[in-house]
């Protein structure tokens, strides 16, 4: 009986611990991956994570096209203190 209140807390204090797991593209590509491999050749969890490793990678590679990368960047004379005007440049002879 002790072992069992043992295992279950730590089962509940896992379980507690663990957060929600961002699964976009994993969840379409196992199911698109199982169905696949059972089919073509009857190793249906094999075929469900090469899916869903295939479907995380087309997920970022579409978020990261997604991103404006030029919203990062800061147009002149924002930086540390006012903008310094170029001094008064005289070439003549």
């Amino acid at each position: 009986m002790r072992l069992v209140g043992h295992a279950s807390a730590i089962a509940l204090a896992t379980l507690m611990s663990v957060g929600a797991a961002e699964a976009k593209g994993c969840i379409k590509g196992a199911i698109i991956g199982g169905l696949a491999g059972h089919y073509l050749a009857e190793r249906g969890v094999v075929g469900a994570v090469a899916g869903c490793l295939g479907g995380r990678y087309l997920a970022n590679r579409r978020a990261r096209r997604e991103i404006d990368y030029g919203a990062r960047v800061q147009p002149r004379g924002t930086g540390y203190g006012q903008p310094q005007a170029y001094p008064g440049r005289d070439y003549s002879y």
